[in-house]
């Protein structure tokens, strides 16, 4: 459980990285930002990898929660992998420093803590997806001339590089109502015909 002011550092955190981008994220910025000294943040954590650790961990913790809620639903497949994407759309329109965040190969490239943090959260996605998949297969809901793991990755994929897509235009889009078209598209991709 963290603290309150770990929260808050978390939080402004995300705040540097939507305003600066993850470079900007530094303890000199960071603690310019909340009025503090950097002895202060070291007191709450270690250094800037144990924060961005933190801020994966939140997004764990968020993401996990809404592929859990689909998976547990009784809705077809079609239909809960359609609120995963509306989900995540809408979570990353309302925090977009969290694209940042996940989508930022430079940031995991050389440390391998955060490499492993960020696979944990994409293996636990991945794991869940291909329950509904498999789940959708067996219902004659989602084609089976597809592995579901392929399916899968096709997904993610697609899902990863509109919000990239979004990022590199600063933003400028409608992430949810465009993402809206993405996701009609994807379920005429894998609905079973």
């Amino acid at each position: 459980m963290q603290t309150e002011r770990q929260q808050e550092i978390i939080s402004t955190a995300l705040d540097l990285i939507s305003e600066k981008g993850i470079q900007g994220l530094t303890i000199k910025n960071l603690s310019k930002k909340l009025g503090i000294t950097e002895p202060a943040i070291y007191r709450h954590f270690e250094n800037k990898i144990q924060i961005l650790i933190a801020l994966l961990d939140l997004l764990k913790q968020n993401t996990s929660v809404i592929f859990e809620a689909e998976l547990n639903s009784d809705e077809t497949a079609v239909l809960k992998i359609e609120r995963l994407f509306e989900k995540h759309f809408k979570s990353f329109a309302e925090t977009p420093s969290l694209a940042a965040v996940v989508f930022s190969e430079e940031m995991f490239r050389n440390e391998e803590k955060l490499t492993d943090k960020i696979s944990e959260v994409i293996e636990a996605n991945n794991k869940t997806l291909l329950a509904i998949l498999k789940q959708g297969q067996q219902n004659n809901e989602i084609r089976s001339d597809i592995d579901a793991e392929h399916l899968v990755i096709f997904i993610m994929g697609a899902l990863r590089l509109f919000v990239k897509k979004w990022q590199f235009a600063k933003f400028t889009f409608n992430l949810q109502k465009e993402g809206n078209k993405l996701i009609q598209s994807v379920k005429l991709i894998i609905s079973k015909k």
